[in-house]
């Protein structure tokens, strides 16, 4: 149960964004069934099996796509859901018999969702890439990292998933909202370019107020020594960000620096570097643990740097039940919560094929058929 409780959604197995998207979708209650390729029996190394969280409640068949047979099963379920979402080249589908005229004639309100890094079309759009590729090429990777370092994001968050997941997952909910109310189906472009992009604007915002140079390590959000991340003596990290200024003067009177001249002046950027020098030595001083007890829970803009295990296990995240673990795998809860409609506890992940019989009964396959189709995809090679 849930908010999504009512929509059905068709996923095309792949790796990354579009399975992150319908792992938020069954979160939120959607029926979400996946079909996967057939164990090919070489190794696969991007088979996550059971600790495959992206997969969890999700009703899951194994079809050989190259199997004609296949495709009408596909093209027979794909006219009894909302959406269809895939993260194909562009092409792929089209070439499989899938794309998006085919399932729009079986199902004339279907959006179809398609995910890719580079979008549908341009220069680039048959080109291999990922993640830091898309957000590099996009702008959003320009100002990760500390001034006179290589650019890095964390890996997957800014592109696969921000820009990739969430809007293909907006883009999709939209289009079932237009359908609803009496549009045509339509085709979703999400590409993970165009998402990161329009994930820089509060930035370029900022950018053009003349707060955010073209430069690393110049501008509000990641010049000053008062925004930032520092090691303690134990090699574990602290972040602050005190921006405001009654911030700001609270953080450093909790340092000890409140009548040091030096810090008098928090916005002058002539000052950035040497200062976060000083905080660099102060805060290598103490452990982490000191700088908690100090710091966490006022209002000068602290948190320690966790490992996700961590925390799982903070106060906070604990009371709000954020992280669980299931199957031995840990594993972040749904997200957002609904105060009418909550999420229920998300479903196990399923293993491959699990509901294969039961999705082609659905649709109107006979029992002889069935045990046919599911046995040439065991025994035939993957896609």
């Amino acid at each position: 149960m849930g908010v999504l409780d009512g929509v059905r959604i068709l996923e095309i197995a792949g790796l990354g964004p579009a399975p992150f998207c319908g792992m938020l979708l069954a979160d939120m209650g959607a029926e979400v069934i996946l079909v996967e390729r057939p164990e090919s029996g070489a190794p696969n190394p991007h088979d996550l099996g059971r600790h495959a969280i992206v997969h969890r409640g999700k009703r899951s068949i194994a079809l050989d796509l190259k199997d004609p047979r296949a495709i009408d099963a596909v093209l027979r379920l794909a006219g009894t859901v909302d959406a269809l979402i895939e993260g194909m080249r562009p092409g792929v589908m089209e070439r499989l018999g899938l794309g998006p005229d085919v399932c729009l004639a079986r199902q004339p309100q279907l959006v179809y969702g398609r995910m890719t890094g580079w979008g549908q079309e341009g220069p680039l759009a048959q080109a291999a890439g990922h993640d830091i590729n898309y957000i590099a090429l996009s702008g959003a990777l320009w100002f990760s990292g500390a001034a006179g370092t290589p650019p890095m994001a964390p890996p997957t968050l800014v592109g696969d998933l921000g820009g990739g997941a969430l809007y293909l997952a907006l883009g999709v909910l939209a289009g079932i909202l237009d359908a609803r109310r009496g549009g045509a189906g339509q085709v979703i472009d999400a590409a993970i370019v165009d998402g990161s992009a329009n994930l820089m604007n509060l930035v370029l915002s900022a950018h053009a107020a003349g707060l955010q140079p073209m430069a690393r390590g110049r501008g509000l959000l990641d010049g000053p020594h008062w925004y930032g991340s520092y090691a303690c003596s134990d090699g574990l990290f602290v972040s602050i960000g005190a921006l405001e200024l009654q911030f700001n003067q609270l953080l450093f009177g909790k340092l000890g620096l409140a009548e040091d001249a030096d810090f008098a002046r928090p916005y002058d950027p002539r000052q950035w570097g040497r200062l976060r020098e000083r905080l660099t030595q102060l805060f290598a001083a103490q452990p982490r643990q000191h700088w908690i007890d100090l710091l966490e829970g006022s209002d000068a803009c602290f948190s320690p740097v966790l490992s996700p295990a961590e925390a799982a296990a903070h106060p906070h995240m604990a009371a709000r039940g954020v992280y669980a673990e299931r199957d031995g795998v840990l594993q972040a809860e749904p997200a957002p919560r609904f105060s009418r409609t909550p999420s229920g506890v998300p479903g196990p992940v399923a293993r491959r094929g699990e509901h294969g019989a039961q999705l082609l009964r659905e649709v109107g396959f006979g029992a002889d058929e069935i045990a046919r189709l599911l046995a040439d995809a065991s025994s035939g090679p993957a896609l």
